[in-house]
C-alpha cells in the first residue's frame, strides 16, 4: 500500500507541469499571505511585472464578489449586501495601495506603463459596479428602510454614503446614458494619468544652469553646494543646476543678487505644462473640464462644482465664492501693504524698477531681515531633518502618550525610507508609519499622506492602519545634514497630521473613515500650530554642530514674524482655489482656451500683478491628476478656520497640551468618518468653529 502511494507521488512529479501563468502566481507576492514584521508589504519581493496580473486579479475576486451578494436569495439586510461590500476586493485594495505608493514616490517608465494600462480599467471596473442595477436596488431597498432598522451611528453614516455613492455614480441613468457615463470616466482616467506624467517630466527638468561662478552671487554656500550636486547628477559636473522641485528653486528666488536669473528660473516654475512642447497640459485640462461638465450634466447637476459640494462641509459653489472672496478683500489689503514695504526698499535701492512676481521672495527675505532682524539662513542650522521628526514625534507623545520605535526588519521601497512602529503609551500596537523625504526624479512633487493598509474591525477581526508620509526636502550634502527651511517645517507636520489622522481614526469599516474634503486637513493644519509654538521650538529646534536649544530671541523673532508675508501666502493660495471654482462651475463643454480663461478669472478677483497663484492650470495637480480636490481645493483654507479655532482651545488653558482637551480632540479624530463631522465638532469645542482665530493668526483682521 505504501509502496504503491510512493509510485504515485513520483509519478506525479514527474509527469506534472506548472503553466507559465500558475508559475508566475506562485511567484507574485499579492497572491499568498505577507510574512513580513506586521504584515507589510514585501517591497523587497514585489517586482513591476507583479502588478497587472495582481490587478487583473484582484478586479476578478471583487467582480465574483459582487456577483455572490447580487445572487444571495436572502432579503437585503446591512450585513449581507453593506457589510458583505465593505469586506469584498480585498486583493485589488491591497494591489492598488501599493501601486499607488510607489508610482508616486518611486515611479519609472514600466511603473508608468501599467498606470496608463491600468486606469481604464479601474475605471471600468467600478462602473460595472455602481452601475449594476441588481446591487443597487439591494442598496437601496435597505437605505429606504434604513430608519426601521436597528443601525448604530457608523452604519447609518455607512449605508448613507453607499447610497449616495450609487446614485452618484450614475445608478440612477437610463441604459444609454450609462454607456457614455462610462466612456466619460474611462476618459477622464487616461487623461488624468497623462496629466500627471507631464507634470513629473517638467518639474524635474533644469530650470536654470550656471556655468559662470558670478552668478551664484548672494546664494547660502549649503544651496550651491547642492546646486552643484544636483548639476552633477544631471551630468552637468562643474555647473550648478536649479530644478523645478521647490527645495531647488526657492532657495534661488529668496537669495539670488541676480533679478534676471530670478526671472528665467520663476518663469520656468510657472509654466510647467505650458511650453507648448510634447508634455503641454492645456489640451488636457481644458478637455477634463469639458468632459467634468458632461459628466455632471449627466448626473443631473448644474456644474461639475454643485457635483461636488454636495457632500461637502460647504454644501454649494455659492458657499464657497462667498466664503473665499470675503477672504480675499482683507487678504489683498494685507499683500499691498507688503508689496508697498518691498517697493519702498527697491526705492531706497536705487533700483529704479517696479517689483514682479520674481522679485518677492528676495525683497520678502530683506524686509524680514530690516524688520525683525530674521532670516531664513539663521533658523536652518536649528531644523536638522531628524530633530524635527523627532519633535513631530514628541507633540503626538505629549497630546496621546504615542511612541515610535524606528524598525531595521520591515522591507522598504528606496534606500530614502524609514519605518516606524506606532504604539499607544502601555505598548499596544496602533500601526506602522513610513517616512521618504527627499526628492528624486522618480518622485512627484510636494508633500502627502496615503495608506498602504486601512483600519478596520469586521466581526471583531481588527486590523492596524499601515500608512505613509512623502517629502521634497533639502537632502543633505557632503559637507552638511538635511537642514530645513521653516516652511518645511511646517509641511513635515502637517503631513504627520495626516498620519496620525490615519493611525489613531477609529472605525468598523473602511467607509467609516471617509471625512469631506473640507475636513480633511483639520488634522493636519492644526499640527502647524504645535510646530511653530514657542514651548515645542525648545523642544526639537537644536544647533546641528552644538546641540544647543534655539536661543530664545531668536524664538521671540519667530513669533514676532508670524504674521509676516501672510497676506502674500493668502492671496496666492486663494487665487489658486478660485480658479479651481471657476474650472469646475463651467455650464458647458466647450473646450476653453486655457491660459486665456485663467487670465480671466484671475483678473476677475483683484489679483495683484506682483502676485501668481500657487497654481497655474497647467500644472495644477491637486485637481488636474485626478478629481479629488477639484472644486475642493479651498477646503485649505476652510479647515484652517477649523485648526486655527481647535487649537485656540488648547491655548485657552495656557497650556497646549492639556490633556483633557488632547482627549477631547482625539475623540473627534477617531470619529470624524463614523459621524457627521461638524456635530463632533461641536462637541469638542461646545459651539461651531468661528472665523476671527484665523484672521487674528494671519493678520487679516
Amino acid at each position: 500500500m505504501k509502496l504503491s502511494f510512493y509510485l504515485l507521488l513520483v509519478f506525479v512529479l514527474l509527469f506534472s507541469k506548472i503553466g507559465p501563468a500558475q508559475e508566475m502566481k506562485m511567484q507574485n507576492p499579492f497572491f499568498g499571505e505577507w510574512k513580513t514584521k506586521f504584515q507589510t508589504p514585501p517591497f523587497d519581493l514585489v517586482k513591476n511585472e507583479h502588478f497587472m496580473p495582481a490587478y487583473e486579479e484582484g478586479m476578478k475576486q471583487q467582480k465574483a464578489e459582487v456577483e455572490a451578494i447580487i445572487n444571495n436569495p436572502e432579503k437585503p439586510t446591512f450585513k449581507n449586501t453593506i457589510e458583505a461590500f465593505e469586506k469584498s476586493g480585498k486583493l485589488f485594495t491591497k494591489v492598488n495601495n501599493v501601486f499607488n505608493c510607489l508610482n508616486s514616490a518611486n515611479t519609472n517608465d514600466s511603473l508608468q506603463e501599467v498606470s496608463r494600462k491600468v486606469a481604464p480599467m479601474i475605471a471600468k471596473h467600478f462602473d460595472e459596479i455602481y452601475l449594476n442595477e441588481k446591487l443597487f436596488d439591494r442598496v437601496k431597498n435597505i437605505y429606504q428602510e434604513k430608519d426601521k432598522l436597528n443601525l448604530t451611528t457608523e452604519q447609518k453614516i455607512v449605508l448613507e454614503n453607499y447610497y449616495l455613492d450609487f446614485v452618484r455614480g450614475g445608478a440612477n441613468l437610463s441604459k444609454e446614458a450609462k454607456e457614455k457615463f462610462k466612456k466619460i470616466n474611462e476618459e477622464l482616467s487616461l487623461l488624468g494619468v497623462k496629466f500627471g506624467e507631464y507634470i513629473l517630466k517638467e518639474t524635474n527638468a533644469i530650470g536654470l544652469l550656471i556655468e559662470n561662478k558670478d552668478d551664484l552671487a548672494g546664494l547660502p554656500a549649503d544651496v550651491i553646494q547642492g546646486a552643484a550636486e544636483t548639476a552633477k547628477e544631471k551630468g552637468f559636473d562643474g555647473k550648478w543646476a536649479f530644478i523645478l522641485q521647490r527645495p531647488s528653486w526657492i532657495p534661488f528666488l529668496q537669495y539670488s543678487e541676480k533679478g534676471n536669473l530670478r526671472e528665467k528660473l520663476f518663469k520656468a516654475y510657472i509654466n510647467r505644462g505650458n511650453n507648448n512642447d510634447e508634455f503641454d497640459t492645456k489640451k488636457i485640462l481644458t478637455k477634463m473640464a469639458s468632459l467634468r461638465v458632461e459628466k455632471a450634466t449627466l448626473l443631473g447637476y448644474k456644474t461639475f462644482a454643485d457635483f461636488k459640494l454636495e457632500i461637502n462641509m460647504a454644501k454649494n459653489p455659492d458657499n464657497v465664492f462667498k466664503f473665499l472672496n470675503d477672504l480675499m478683500k482683507p487678504a489683498l489689503h494685507r499683500a499691498r501693504i507688503e508689496a508697498d514695504d518691498m517697493q519702498k526698499m527697491i526705492d531706497n535701492e536705487k533700483g529704479n524698477f517696479k517689483l514682479q512676481p520674481w522679485d518677492w521672495w528676495y525683497y520678502a527675505e530683506k524686509v524680514k531681515k530690516e524688520k525683525y532682524a530674521l532670516d531664513e539662513e539663521m533658523l536652518r542650522p536649528y531644523f536638522k531633518l531628524e530633530n524635527v521628526i523627532a519633535g513631530a514625534f514628541g507633540v503626538a507623545s505629549k497630546l496621546y502618550g504615542l511612541k515610535f520605535v524606528e524598525r531595521k526588519d520591515i522591507p522598504i521601497y528606496h534606500p530614502d525610507v524609514k519605518v516606524f512602529e506606532v504604539t499607544e503609551a502601555n505598548d499596544k500596537h496602533l500601526g506602522i508609519l513610513y517616512t521618504d523625504y527627499f526628492p528624486r526624479d522618480s518622485k512627484r512633487s510636494g508633500a502627502w499622506m496615503s495608506e498602504l493598509r486601512g483600519q478596520s474591525d469586521i466581526d471583531g477581526k481588527y486590523i492596524s492602519p499601515v500608512v505613509y508620509n512623502v517629502g521634497n526636502f533639502t537632502k543633505p550634502t557632503k559637507d552638511k545634514p538635511a537642514l530645513l527651511s521653516f516652511d518645511d517645517v511646517t509641511t513635515l507636520f502637517h503631513e504627520f497630521g495626516h498620519a496620525l489622522h490615519g493611525l489613531i481614526g477609529v472605525s468598523v469599516y473602511p467607509t467609516g473613515k471617509r471625512v469631506p474634503v473640507d475636513f480633511v486637513e483639520l488634522p493636519s493644519q492644526i499640527m502647524e500650530n504645535w510646530a511653530s509654538d514657542p514651548e515645542v521650538l525648545k523642544m526639537y529646534a537644536k544647533h546641528y554642530k552644538t546641540g544647543k536649544p534655539i536661543p530664545k530671541e531668536l524664538i521671540e523673532k519667530i513669533v514676532k514674524a508670524g504674521q509676516f508675508n501672510q497676506g502674500f501666502e493668502t492671496v496666492e493660495y486663494l487665487a489658486a482655489s478660485l480658479l479651481d471654482m471657476d474650472w469646475h462651475t463651467i455650464t458647458d463643454t466647450k473646450e476653453r482656451d486655457a491660459i486665456r480663461f485663467e487670465r480671466e478669472s484671475l483678473l476677475k478677483y483683484g489679483l495683484i500683478p506682483e502676485i501668481e497663484s500657487r497654481y497655474q492650470s497647467t500644472n495644477f495637480q491637486h485637481i488636474f491628476v485626478d478629481d479629488g480636490y477639484a472644486a475642493g481645493y479651498y477646503g485649505y483654507i476652510w479647515a484652517a478656520i477649523l485648526d486655527a479655532d481647535a487649537f485656540a482651545a488648547f491655548k485657552e488653558t495656557n497650556n497646549v497640551f492639556d490633556k483633557k482637551t488632547a482627549a477631547a480632540f482625539r475623540t473627534l479624530l477617531e470619529k470624524a468618518g463614523s459621524d457627521d463631522p461638524m456635530v463632533l465638532y461641536k462637541k469638542f469645542r461646545g459651539r461651531e468653529p468661528k472665523v476671527d482665530a484665523l484672521l487674528i493668526k494671519r493678520g487679516l483682521n
